[in-house]
């Protein structure tokens, strides 16, 4: 399909530059042989104006002599006809008379001649007079292989120019197309596998839902509390589905663009808090200690008037917590009984060096708003560490792609897991991520096989400049 689609490509580029070569080569063709011809009959016109100067000059004189003594004449292919008011021939420079009509005509015309299947000729054909009295008729001709034979070389070389721009066009038209399909192709790819580890997510809860409902149904003498049974777990996979779905939908919509963010005021101590407090009873089932530490400011880094907003940024309420909550979760799934997960919040200063994406300068970062100019110097940062079971080196530049996660039956490894086979959709980080970079942020992860993992949300916090 790809090679299909670059050999199109490449064709379009060829053909439309053929086209365009094609009309340039044409109007040089017409513009220089417009050129050639006019330059010939300003040739022929000018022995005219001078041979019929000497005429009337001197009528008596004859038109030889006028001719040898007063007509400088460059071009030696030029020759000159003499014929009498009647139209008779009296004088040429020609060795035998041309076979060709008479006809008066000052601004050149071409004939063939009729004894001669590939000779050409440029005339011009002027009456000379006195008053009201016509001396006679002076024809001037010039060959026409003059023109000819620069055009036909002209021709040659626009060919053979055309001819290979044609190819180097089509030879780099091939090269551009197989850049240009990359990303395509690697687009392509990534949607396979989003397609693939997407189906693999849903095919599993709806074949557990179609089993517990074939079973209940064949059930000959149904037993209540085997159906209860049967629902909780028909609730638990359907509401699965409807998380997997929602992150798919949030995914999609981050993806074309269309995902609408309500950016407020919001205090993320408070956030914080209420994402810890959700979360302290799977923690409290898991004997986990889960704490949350707010790194309050000194007086010296802070007036009583900025204490209140001290930890407050412009977001999406909505979607920071479903940030939080899934790193937070994360952490009290993949940490050990008796282990702790600890979040601390603090307020950094965004100094040279330090950035947090590709959106962002060093030391004086800006963002335009239609209300006022905004200078980003500070950010809060926000770090969920745990003492758990931690995560392969080699997983971690992975650990943000969608439907990841280190788990054999996943990665198609056949080693024993080092991590817990989870219940979620390999889709959380993604989607934090996701989050991270729609609120200009930046999330980093560190881990220790067996000792613990520390995720680091920095975030920027606006203030007038």
């Amino acid at each position: 399909m790809f090679q299909a689609t670059r050999r199109r490509l490449a064709l379009w580029y060829t053909v439309v530059t053929a086209v365009l070569l094609l009309l340039f080569a044409s109007g040089v063709y017409l513009y220089v042989r417009s050129t050639l011809i006019e330059r010939i009959d300003d040739t022929l016109n000018h022995v005219v104006e001078v041979v019929e100067r000497s005429l009337l000059t001197d009528p008596a004189h004859s038109l030889e002599a006028s001719f040898q003594n007063n007509v400088e004449v460059e071009d030696d292919h030029i020759d000159l006809e003499w014929f009498t008011p009647t139209g008779e021939l009296q004088w040429s420079t020609l060795s035998e008379p041309l076979d060709i009509p008479l006809r008066p005509n000052r601004t050149g015309e071409t004939v063939h001649l009729a004894n001669h299947t590939d000779l050409l000729l440029r005339q011009v054909t002027a009456r000379v007079q006195i008053g009201r009295q016509v001396l006679g008729y002076l024809r001037v001709s010039h060959p026409w292989f003059e023109v000819t034979k620069p055009i036909q070389q002209l021709v040659f070389d626009l060919s053979l120019g055309t001819g290979l721009m044609v190819l180097s066009v089509a030879l780099c038209g091939w090269f551009l197309s197989g850049k240009a399909m990359e990303p395509v192709r690697e687009s392509y790819q990534r949607l396979k596998q989003f397609t693939a580890d997407a189906s693999h997510e849903l095919r599993s809860p709806i074949a557990l839902i179609q089993t517990n409902v074939q079973v209940a149904l064949t059930e000959p003498e149904p037993e209540l509390q085997l159906h209860r049974q049967q629902l909780k777990v028909i609730e638990r996979l359907t509401q699965r589905l409807g998380r997997l779905v929602d992150d798919l939908l949030f995914l999609a919509r981050q993806d074309s663009g269309i995902i609408q963010f309500c950016f407020s005021p919001c205090p993320l101590d408070a956030l914080l808090m209420e994402v810890v407090e959700e979360q302290r009873l799977a923690a409290a089932e898991k004997h986990l200690n889960l704490s949350l530490n707010l790194v309050e400011p000194t007086s010296f880094e802070t007036t009583s008037e900025q204490i209140d907003s001290w930890f407050t940024l412009q977001g999406d309420w909505n979607q920071l917590v479903r940030l939080f909550t899934n790193l937070i979760s994360n952490a009290v799934q993949y940490t050990p009984a008796d282990g702790r997960v600890h979040v601390e919040l603090q307020r950094i200063a965004l100094g040279k060096g330090q950035h947090l994406n590709s959106n962002f300068q060093e030391e004086a970062i800006f963002r335009d708003t239609p209300s006022r100019r905004l200078l980003l110097t500070a950010g809060l940062q926000v770090k969920v560490s745990d003492t758990g079971i931690g995560i392969p080196e080699s997983a971690l530049p992975h650990l943000f792609d969608r439907f990841y996660r280190v788990d054999p039956a996943r990665t198609h490894s056949t080693t024993t897991p080092i991590m817990p086979t989870p219940t979620g959709s390999g889709l959380g980080l993604a989607i934090a991520a996701a989050i991270t970079l729609n609120h200009q942020g930046q999330i980093q992860v560190d881990s220790t096989l067996n000792q613990g993992t520390t995720f680091t949300v920095t975030l920027p916090v606006e203030t007038s400049s």
